[in-house]
């Protein structure tokens, strides 16, 4: 694919896996400097062809360093891709067993890392005309039942990208939100992800009989479950 992006920069936020990674990798292909930004930096964002900078992003210290790191390393963003979410916070609990450290720390990655690494980019991407993705999820749209914590911070996400649109397009910077469904990620691969988790609680002892299951339990149009690759393009 040539998108015409040779040259441009990029900020990729929770970028060591999945989603992230995987945007990572395909605008670094189009020729883009990229710098990603993740608690734990791996062998694949290392070898990525990426700035990798370690940073905990769901604190307001993580995101001034990673972002001055950013801005040293790049010089300007053109692009800002606010991924990070979920982390170790995506659990199977109730409303009632999720106490306000919980909220908290879910609302500071989710939702705060977006505020607080746009709110620093933006001075650049206003200079530049630059654009910014957010990627929520559809869990802000169709919460159900839970994870009640990161539905809501991914719903108030939604709703913050639709206000950076309001007030940043008339001065050049477009804001878009991309809100996946069901992705085969961290959040349903893994030996501890939240979607064995899930099975292991409904009684499921086949988790790869369960995936396939997942696009008729989630009424998924297309059949089966996505590709991190997918929603990177």
């Amino acid at each position: 694919m040539e998108l015409g992006l040779e040259g441009k920069t990029a900020v990729v936020t929770g970028a060591s896996r999945g989603i992230g990674l995987a945007t990572v990798r395909a605008l670094v292909a189009e020729g883009v400097r990229v710098v990603g930004g993740a608690r734990t930096v791996g062998p694949e964002l290392a070898g990525s062809g990426a700035v990798a900078v370690r940073a905990d992003l769901g604190t307001a210290e993580g995101v001034e360093s990673f972002m001055a790191r950013a801005l040293e390393a790049l010089g300007g963003v053109d692009l800002l891709v606010n991924n990070v979410g979920a982390g170790d916070h995506l659990t199977l609990d109730g409303f009632l067993d999720v106490d306000d450290a919980r909220w908290r720390a879910v609302l500071d990655l989710n939702l705060m890392s977006a505020v607080r690494v746009s709110r620093l980019a933006m001075p650049s991407l206003i200079e530049r005309r630059g654009a910014v993705v957010n990627v929520s999820s559809v869990n802000g749209r169709m919460p159900g039942a839970g994870p009640v914590a990161y539905s809501a911070a991914k719903a108030a996400l939604t709703a913050f990208g639709k206000s950076l649109a309001e007030e940043f397009g008339p001065r050049g910077v477009r804001v878009n939100t991309v809100s996946p469904g069901v992705i085969r990620s961290s959040i349903w691969d893994g030996p501890d992800s939240f979607g064995r988790r899930a099975a292991a609680a409904a009684g499921v002892e086949d988790y790869d009989a369960f995936l396939r299951e997942l696009p008729g339990l989630f009424a998924i149009t297309a059949g089966r479950v996505g590709e991190p690759g997918e929603v990177a393009a």
